[in-house]
């Protein structure tokens, strides 16, 4: 059944279960069950990331991780 997979940043520990359980309701709510969804998370440290040709750690310095 459905795999979600999610590219992002380092995520906090406690937001992880409630990315998980919130993308899982949205299937359950289209009639699939809980059971069937599978949620993978990849982070990517912010200097590995880049757009427009600099690296998000510099574009983002000051966002809060």
């Amino acid at each position: 059944m459905p795999i979600v997979n999610i590219e992002s940043w380092p995520l906090e520990k406690e937001k992880k279960p409630i990315m998980i359980r919130k993308i899982t309701e949205v299937f359950v709510e289209m009639g699939i069950p809980a059971q069937a969804v599978t949620v993978v998370i990849h982070e990517t440290e912010l200097e590995n990331w880049g757009l427009a040709g600099e690296q998000h750690s510099v574009i983002f310095k000051d966002v809060k991780k």
